[in-house]
C-alpha cells in the first residue's frame, strides 16, 4: 500500500495535533466510512457488515470465542462482565485508576470485592496474585487491567492469566488501551472476557465497544440472576447467533469504521501494527529522555501505547499540558492523584513520525521557556 500523507490536526481555530489517550486522530479512509448513508440494522447489508467485523476481530484476537459489538464505551462491558460473571465475590487487580474503576463497578453492583492494590507505578506480579487467590478461594472471577492508561503501565497479562487459570477462576480483562496495539492471544491465554473501545488503538471515533466472551463466561451468565438487560450476555449471544446483529440499535457508522480499520490492519499485517506502536513509543521515550525527563512506571513495564512522564520540579504536568496546547499539540493530563506531577503522551490512532518530531521539539521549547 503506497504511503499517503494525511493531515492529523483538529480542524478549527486551535488546529491541534492529537497525542491524547482517546479519542485519537483517525485515518481519512476510516472517517470516510462514517459518511455513508445509513441502512437498517436488521437489513442484509448490516448483517454482512456485522459478520465481517466480528470475524476480523476474532482473527486479530486469535480466538474461537464469541465476539460481541456493544453500543457503549468500554466501561459498559466492564459492568456487563461484573453482572454476568460474578454472583457474589470477585478479585480486582489495581495499580491505577482504571483497575480501581473495575472495583468500584463491582461494588456498585452489589458484589463483594477483594483487591490486590499495588503502589502506583508498580505492576501486578504473578506471585502476589497467587498469594491473594490462595487466601481468597471463594472469588469467582479476577479482573486485570492489561494496559493501565492512567499511569502508562503494561501488566504481565500472560503470566497473570496462568495464575488465574491455575486457581480455576474466570478472567476478566480490560484491554481498552491495549487491543489493536499490543498482542493479545485470547485462547492461548484462556481469557474469558476481554474488551476494548473504538476510540483507542483502533483509531475510530467513540461510541462502540467490543468484547470476546468464552463459553465458560456464557455458561456462568446463565446461572446469574439480575444480570440486567442492556448488557445481558445471553441477549447478545442470541442476537449474534440468530440474527447477525445486536438486540438494540448499534452505532453503524462506528462499526463500518472499525471494519475498515481492521481491514487496513490486515493489509499491513498485525505484527507490523504492533511493531509500529513499539517504534513510535520508542521514539517518544528516547525524545523525552534527551530532554531530561523520565517515565513514571517501573522500568520494563512501560506501555507501548501511552507514555506517562514525570513532570520536572519547576513546572507542573498541568502547565506542560496547557503550554503544549498553545503550541498546537494535545497531550493528556496526568490522571487522578498524579495530575500535577505527570503528563501523558498517547501513541494511539493515526500519528506520523514527523508529528512526533514536531511534538518533541515543542515540548523542548516549553521546558526551556519555563525552566
Amino acid at each position: 500500500m503506497p504511503l499517503v500523507i494525511y493531515d492529523t490536526r483538529i480542524k478549527g481555530a486551535l488546529n491541534l495535533k492529537l497525542f491524547s489517550v482517546g479519542p485519537v486522530a483517525c485515518r481519512p479512509e476510516v472517517l470516510e466510512e462514517m459518511s455513508k448513508q445509513m441502512f437498517s440494522h436488521r437489513s442484509e447489508e448490516y448483517k454482512k457488515l456485522h459478520r465481517e467485523t466480528v470475524n476480523r476481530l476474532k482473527e486479530l484476537l486469535e480466538t474461537k470465542n464469541k465476539v460481541f459489538l456493544f453500543p457503549s464505551s468500554g466501561s459498559g462491558i466492564m459492568e456487563s462482565s461484573v453482572r454476568n460473571c460474578v454472583e457474589k465475590k470477585m478479585l480486582c487487580c489495581i495499580n491505577g485508576n482504571f483497575g480501581r474503576r473495575y472495583a468500584d463497578v463491582g461494588a456498585a453492583n452489589g458484589k463483594i470485592v477483594e483487591r490486590v492494590e499495588m503502589e502506583p507505578g508498580k505492576p501486578i506480579t504473578p506471585e502476589i496474585l497467587d498469594e491473594k487467590l490462595r487466601s481468597n478461594p471463594d472469588v469467582e472471577a479476577v479482573s486485570i487491567t492489561y494496559n493501565e492508561t492512567s499511569i502508562g503501565l503494561l501488566n504481565p497479562l500472560q503470566e497473570l492469566a496462568e495464575v488465574v487459570k491455575n486457581h480455576g477462576k474466570l478472567l476478566l480483562v480490560d484491554a481498552v488501551s491495549a487491543m489493536g496495539g499490543v498482542e493479545i492471544m485470547i485462547d492461548d491465554w484462556s481469557i474469558d472476557v476481554c474488551f476494548a473501545s473504538s476510540q483507542k488503538c483502533f483509531g475510530v471515533p467513540p461510541g462502540l465497544a467490543v468484547a470476546s466472551v468464552s463459553e465458560e463466561a456464557l455458561e456462568k451468565s446463565k446461572q446469574v440472576t439480575e444480570r440486567g438487560w442492556y448488557f445481558d450476555l445471553q441477549l447478545y449471544e442470541y442476537y449474534d447467533r440468530e440474527k447477525d446483529s445486536t438486540a438494540m440499535t448499534p452505532p453503524i457508522p462506528q462499526i463500518s469504521a472499525l471494519n475498515k480499520s481492521l481491514e487496513l490492519m490486515e493489509e499491513d499485517g498485525k505484527k507490523s501494527q504492533f511493531e509500529l506502536y513499539s517504534k513510535r513509543n520508542d521514539k517518544i521515550i528516547s525524545g523525552i529522555k534527551k530532554l531530561g525527563l523520565s517515565t513514571f512506571p517501573e522500568e520494563g513495564y512501560e506501555s507501548p501505547t501511552v507514555a506517562c512522564i514525570n513532570a520536572p520540579e519547576k513546572i507542573s504536568g498541568v502547565k506542560i499540558y496547557e503550554k503544549m496546547r498553545e503550541k498546537g499539540f494535545e497531550l493528556a493530563l496526568g490522571y487522578g492523584q498524579l495530575k500535577k506531577t505527570t503528563f501523558r503522551i498517547g501513541n494511539m490512532g493515526y500519528i506520523r513520525f514527523e508529528d512526533i518530531d514536531s511534538m518533541l521539539q515543542a515540548l523542548g521549547e516549553v521546558l526551556s521557556e519555563n525552566s
